[in-house]
């Protein structure tokens, strides 16, 4: 663990807050709910279920224990009801606002609803937050706000123009965010995601994720689909440095604040690459994978290379990722195995 890290995971446990956590049920939101509670701080949660899960919920409250669960307290409702944002953001000290409909495929199926979600959702989680004066509010951005640039590595000061409905939302995000700063003294940070994955990420649906949906193809010795020539790359995130980043953020010191970061590991991984770690990390554990990807279309709105300059994070937060892909991969395909059979 980084010194900063360490630091700041100390002063939380000797002196616990109170958080908010939208999108709680969810993904990245179920991860940051469990690590906060096992730090024994207070956690307010929203979800309206619609792309999280009870049995998200239900696992983090096996994980935790009883006691530790007790520091929960949870509110069905939605970001596009500013009531809803207004009640569970009283008394908070920090937000970490995770709420939205991802997938760039799913926002060129149904930009409106993309919007509502994403974009009024945000305002009103903003405006909520502002006038609850909470003392810090870290944001889910996505490296989907590069959109067509194709220099690489990525840096927060350079974008393209946005390649999907759902990349508009998310740099819509950061403009509010940034005129929030200015016109009310409100600040904020962005994280942008890159290709985050780990457990309790959903692997079924038309929009799931590359890796748990070819994890649980491969559990069940169904095909591999891998869209266009394979030779696609991300730089894959693995889920605990995410949570690391948005606690640093919470966190921050004053000249951190009011930024966007990248949230990566600074590293890229073909297709093919991951299509040969997932098959390695199943053998690792009893699963034999013996067939070969079936290569499709490429995907209409996907970037053909990304990866992350995290040198900002590192500066200003302190932020140090622990798990490399294969690292990551290791760790969660234990849970995968358990639960995507």
């Amino acid at each position: 663990m980084n010194n900063r890290y360490q630091e700041v995971t100390a002063s939380l446990q000797s002196e616990p807050k109170i958080w908010l956590v939208t999108g709680c049920a969810g993904f990245i939101g179920s991860n940051l709910l469990e690590t906060l509670l096992q730090m024994g701080q207070k956690v307010v949660g929203l979800d309206n279920f619609s792309t999280g899960h009870q049995y998200n919920l239900d696992e983090v409250q096996r994980t935790v224990g009883a006691q530790r669960w007790e520091n929960f307290t949870f509110h069905e409702g939605d970001v596009r009801n500013l009531d809803d944002c207004a009640k569970v953001v009283a008394g908070v000290d920090y937000v970490l606002h995770q709420a939205a409909l991802g997938s760039v495929p799913r926002s060129l199926q149904d930009p409106i609803t993309t919007n509502s979600v994403n974009v009024s959702g945000f305002l009103n989680m903003l405006v909520a937050a502002r006038d609850a004066k909470v003392q810090s509010f870290v944001y889910a951005a996505s490296s989907s706000t590069y959109g067509d640039l194709e220099a690489l590595p990525k840096v927060e000061e350079h974008i393209g123009r946005p390649l999907s409905p759902y990349a508009v939302t998310k740099y819509v995000n950061e403009l509010y965010a940034d005129v929030f700063t200015r016109s009310y003294g409100f600040g904020s940070i962005g994280l942008r995601y890159f290709n985050v994955f780990g457990k309790r990420q959903d692997p079924n649906g038309a929009y799931a994720a590359v890796i748990p949906k070819w994890v649980a193809a491969m559990i069940r010795g169904e095909d591999v689909i891998v869209n266009g020539d394979g030779e696609t790359s991300r730089d894959f995130c693995f889920i605990e440095n995410v949570v690391q980043a948005n606690i640093l953020a919470a966190l921050a010191q004053p000249e951190g604040v009011n930024q966007v970061y990248n949230v990566a590991f600074n590293a890229r991984t073909s297709l093919n690459e991951l299509f040969e770690y997932l098959a390695k990390a199943l053998g690792n554990n009893g699963i034999v994978y013996d067939k070969q990807p079936v290569y499709s279309d490429f995907r209409a709105g996907d970037v053909r290379h990304s990866q992350a300059d995290i040198s900002k994070a590192k500066k200003l937060l302190g932020y140090e990722p622990m798990h490399n892909i294969v690292q990551g991969l290791e760790v969660s395909m234990p849970w995968y195995t358990q639960f995507l059979r």
